[in-house]
């Protein structure tokens, strides 16, 4: 019995040890978080350069009418054959260059040779009939002068020389018209230019209109940009665009030539057509797109990646006695300027320092301070010390 009591004190002696431990620890970790309460907190700084800031000021901006399409050749043809037949002498292909007026092709000449000879027959077998025709009227004549026959017979005799003359000058006519159709078995390019497609193989027999052959002219070409119509109303002949064409790094100027006078069917779209300026390997076909210039405006502007979208309103980013600020703002037109897209905002003072796109979303209240060498001639203020505490730069979300 004294040693069940023995165990019993020894167990309330332990636990009473457990809990006394428990409440010391407790006191101990309430004290550290006093202290650390008690204690200044460390605030992070964010580090601006010079080039991750920009004044709001008025600009004087360049509006652009973003503009695209497929670049084409000024001047294109076919070569179509003009007579039924054999294709013979084709021997130009896909990117050979041909002069204007080369013969490229023929259609197989036999039977319009054929019918060149046959009309030329038919002629000169009209002008065997005027010869009999003319001799039949003198013989007429004579007689009636010397009253052997009556003036009706020599009347009848005079048209039939007016109707022989006739028959030959229709001889004649055909055969102009079947020495055309010889002429035109031979197959000449129209313009001078490269070919671009081959559309029928030699030997193969061919009607009339059938493609032969497309040539391009590639020392001019131009983009046919469609524009919706609202945009159309401010584009005017002689116009300047920068344009980018698919698989070129440079830039390529082009000038408004053109405007259709008529809105596409349905779309009531507008074409325009830009004239390249240099086509320097450049093809037809090819897509390009850019900016095309249709006038100025001023207005107070920040650019365009300056401003957020990352909340339901649009806002920028400015700094303000040293901390981040969000302004919301309402954009307006949009424009070039110093290389630069910019945009006309309202809801910023003239002046103010807005962060840049790159920099990235800061909090507002976030501490900023300039770098040393940050020129305020760049758009940055002078630098501004630091807040107390600062702990260097810290990277931008």
């Amino acid at each position: 019995m004294k040693r069940w009591r023995w165990f019993i004190l020894a167990f309330l002696a332990v636990v009473v040890a457990i809990g006394a431990w428990r409440i010391l620890s407790a006191r101990h970790v309430q004290q550290v978080a006093s202290a650390a309460a008690a204690s200044p907190r460390a605030e992070a700084v964010v580090e601006l350069a010079a080039a991750d800031v920009v004044r709001a000021e008025t600009r004087e901006l360049q509006r652009g009418l973003p503009v695209s399409g497929s670049l084409k050749a000024v001047n294109s043809a076919f070569v179509k054959a003009r007579m039924p037949g054999e294709l013979q002498g084709l021997t130009v292909r896909e990117g050979d260059a041909v002069r204007a007026g080369q013969v490229v092709a023929r259609v197989d000449p036999v039977e319009a040779q054929a019918r060149v000879k046959q009309a030329q027959e038919q002629a000169d077998a009209a002008r065997a009939q005027i010869d009999i025709a003319e001799r039949q009227w003198s013989n007429n004549k004579a007689l009636v002068d010397q009253g052997f026959i009556s003036r009706s017979a020599l009347d009848t005799s005079q048209n039939n020389l007016t109707a022989a003359q006739a028959n030959h000058k229709a001889a004649l006519a055909a055969v102009d018209v079947a020495r055309k159709s010889l002429q035109d078995t031979v197959l000449r390019a129209p313009i001078g230019g490269v070919v671009a497609q081959r559309l029928a193989q030699p030997g193969e027999r061919v009607s009339v209109d059938t493609r032969v052959i497309e040539i391009v002219d590639l020392s001019r070409l131009e983009l046919e940009a469609t524009l919706s119509a609202a945009d159309s109303v401010d584009v005017r002949v002689g116009q300047e665009a920068a344009l980018q064409v698919e698989g070129s790094t440079r830039p390529i100027a082009a000038r408004v030539v053109r405007i259709n006078p008529s809105a596409q069917a349905g779309s009531r779209s507008v074409l325009a057509y830009l004239a390249l300026a240099d086509t320097t390997g450049l093809r037809q076909g090819l897509f390009a797109q850019g900016t095309l210039a249709v006038g100025r405006s001023s207005a107070l502007a920040v650019p365009l990646d300056a401003v957020r979208v990352d909340k339901p309103s649009p806002y920028v980013q400015v700094v303000e006695g040293n901390r981040i600020a969000h302004k919301p703002v309402a954009p307006g037109a949009r424009g070039d300027a110093d290389k630069e897209t910019w945009v006309a905002v309202t809801g910023v003072q003239p002046g103010a320092v807005v962060l840049r796109g790159h920099v990235g979303a800061l909090q507002e209240g976030t501490a900023v301070r300039f770098t040393p060498d940050a020129p305020s001639s760049a758009g940055a203020p002078p630098p501004q010390p630091s807040p107390r505490g600062g702990g260097g730069k810290s990277p931008s979300p």
